[in-house]
């Protein structure tokens, strides 16, 4: 498995590295955005370590320029930054990122998160297409298809939905949600949830009412 770090700090950057490389990953460091997309071109990692601080572009910029490219988009991001504001993880995950790490973090703890978003990653590729009723998934593709059309989300409506379809004919409480839509462990506000299941509704049309609103609970799909 093929790990790129983009870290400016060259210490830290070395530590991630021999980290990865005593749990067997292949790792190739970067210390700017430039350098990194020269690599991105010649090949492509199966995970992307990016931190948010960076010279001439920034982890958010980057993060953005990923999601925004077919090539790129199905690769999975683990942020990692000294920033500990709900505003920034959200931004981070909100723009497609699978983790979120604050600096300073234990070794073991970043290599268990780095395992769990590849192995989720993995499972996801692992399936031609997730169905309920008249809403189609394609993971591979990432398109999601109402009566045969397909219909544009965000990268957290897709993975909302598709959390809920996986899951279908379960109640799924908002913290649940939040913690595995949102992040590791997220423990964001909540409400973040229904904003997003009320503009998944909107553009799932005629296919809205297959999420149901289970009261002072959450949310599911399914009977």
């Amino acid at each position: 498995m093929i790990v790129y770090i983009v870290e400016d700090d060259e210490d830290i950057r070395q530590i991630e590295e021999y980290a990865l490389k005593n749990s067997g990953f292949d790792t190739y460091g970067f210390e700017n955005s430039i350098s990194f997309y020269e690599k991105m071109e010649v090949k492509l990692p199966d995970i992307i370590i990016l931190d948010i601080m960076l010279p001439t572009e920034n982890g958010f910029e980057i993060l953005e320029y990923l999601k925004s490219k077919e090539r790129y988009q199905d690769i999975p991001v683990i942020m990692i930054t000294a920033k500990d504001m709900e505003i920034d993880k959200v931004k981070c995950l909100d723009l497609g990122a699978d983790d979120y790490i604050v600096k300073p973090f234990g070794l073991m703890e970043f290599i268990s998160r780095v395992k769990v978003v590849l192995r989720r990653a993995r499972k996801d590729m692992e399936l031609d297409e997730i169905r309920y009723k008249n809403v189609v998934i394609e993971p591979k593709s990432h398109n999601v298809l109402v009566d045969g059309e397909k219909i544009v989300l965000t990268n957290k409506e897709y993975e909302l939905l598709k959390y809920l379809m996986v899951n279908k004919n379960i109640v799924l409480t908002r913290q649940k949600l939040m913690n595995n839509v949102w992040g590791f462990d997220f423990e964001g506000e909540t409400r973040t949830v229904d904003a997003h299941i009320k503009s998944l509704r909107q553009k799932l049309g005629v296919a809205n009412n297959i999420i149901k609103t289970v009261r002072n609970v959450g949310y599911k799909i399914g009977e």
